[in-house]
């Protein structure tokens, strides 16, 4: 069975919903920045992909509110979005035995630091009663189906940065096993506070010592010296082709196939030789029934690591010939958002196919030699490819590859938004 991309919901540092956040990739608009005065990671990052503030009495209600973790808000805000946007009300429009939900991400960590130095310095009394709701990785999920009243397969992945795509791939495996007609997918992370950013600063994983902070992620670029950490949610509604088809729903593209495997090689490394990364990408293309030549397009991880970038170039020679397929990161734009990059990127994959033009990778002013490749590089490239892949890397050498087909008549819908204070 197809899957068909019908929705999406997006709040990212460069821009929240589909025409915002796109138009951002394209004209070059950063959202990275110093995160402000009183931020809880001030301290600890000199630059971060930071959303606004959000009240939590505008998205959800109830004595929790006030310990619901960011990562549930977030989830919360992009399912409506991606729901509206695909013109879907569960009960209505699908049945809600026959929608699932899967929302991956590292789960609610700022919730479980505030809960446990509340305990240190004011005792057992301090503890939240919800403190299980804030911290637990399913909770986005559950909190999703709880409020649009989906009853059908729901859970949560954590598979470090390939979460998100991950996500999507068990949705496009629910569809074609006919387990469901729908499928909420994507993931949420809010990793923006201290204990978390200091452990990537002491292990020098972070983009440090720039002057401009909106220039600090430079994937594949020469000097780059670390990724920028962010936070956001992104999330797609995958639905059947034949239930799309038979409501009159428009698609933004097809994900025609994918690739899940994992490097067996090191807890935080990727294999230098790019074997597992290749491997992946070629069960996609294999997945998809297309061959190397038909991919007009590869949105790469390209976080800015010395060692990522490298093991992603060598993987994409590997798989399309040196220079044999054109290739950017939108991460120089809105930093690293972990397990919620990579289907934040197949939306933009999915919006690249669908419009024809390909975002570029900016301040990519100096490629490294070792990262030689077709890039798309300071403008937009016109395009009028039918396949496009989207790669997403994760520590304990997770790999995900979702190879994108585009459709026909894509939708150009923008997505409704949600207040969110």
């Amino acid at each position: 069975m197809t899957a068909l991309i019908t929705g999406m919901g997006l709040f990212t540092p460069a821009g929240r919903g589909v025409e915002e956040t796109f138009a951002a990739l394209l004209s070059g608009r950063s959202g990275l920045r110093r995160p402000p005065e009183g931020h809880p990671a001030r301290d600890s990052l000199e630059v971060a992909g930071v959303l606004p503030e959000i009240d939590p009495r505008t998205v959800a209600s109830g004595p929790e509110t006030k310990v619901l973790d960011r990562i549930v808000l977030l989830a919360l805000i992009t399912a409506a979005e991606a729901l509206a946007d695909a013109g879907i009300e569960v009960g209505r429009d699908v049945d809600p035995d026959r929608i699932g939900v899967i929302i991956g991400g590292v789960g609610g960590m700022s919730t479980l630091e505030s809960q446990v130095l509340a305990r240190a310095a004011r005792g057992r009394a301090a503890v939240s009663p919800y403190l299980l709701t804030g911290i637990l990785p399913n909770m986005p999920s559950a909190r999703v189906a709880i409020t649009h009243g989906i009853r059908g397969y729901s859970s949560a992945v954590g598979t470090a940065c390939a979460s998100g795509a991950q996500a999507v791939a068990d949705g496009v495996r629910l569809i074609r096993a006919g387990e469901a007609d729908v499928v909420v997918c994507g993931a949420s992370e809010a990793p923006l506070f201290g204990t978390f950013a200091d452990t990537f600063g002491n292990a020098r994983a972070l983009a440090r010592g720039w002057d401009e902070p909106a220039e600090a992620s430079r994937p594949f670029d020469k000097r780059r010296n670390g990724f920028v950490l962010a936070e956001g949610a992104a999330l797609l509604v995958l639905e059947r082709a034949g239930h799309a088809a038979a409501r009159g729903a428009a698609g933004y593209a097809e994900v025609a196939g994918y690739g899940v495997n994992t490097d067996a090689y090191h807890p935080t490394a990727p294999r230098p030789d790019g074997a597992g990364a290749a491997a992946c990408m070629r069960r996609a293309l294999t997945g998809a029934g297309v061959g190397p030549d038909d991919v007009g397009y590869v949105n790469a991880h390209g976080t800015g690591t010395k060692l990522g970038d490298v093991a992603e170039t060598t993987a994409l020679a590997e798989v399309f010939g040196v220079g044999g397929v054109p290739v950017s990161s939108t991460k120089a734009l809105t930093g690293h958002l972990l397990g919620a990059s990579g289907v934040l990127e197949a939306a933009v994959t999915a919006l690249a196919l669908g419009r024809g033009l390909l975002p570029p990778t900016y301040h990519l002013d100096d490629p490294d030699p070792e990262c030689e490749a077709d890039h798309v590089r300071a403008v937009p490239r016109p395009t009028g490819t039918d396949h496009a892949l989207t790669n997403s890397f994760g520590f304990g050498g997770q790999n995900v590859s979702l190879l994108l087909r585009r459709l026909a008549e894509p939708a150009r819908r923008a997505a409704t938004p949600v207040a969110a204070g």
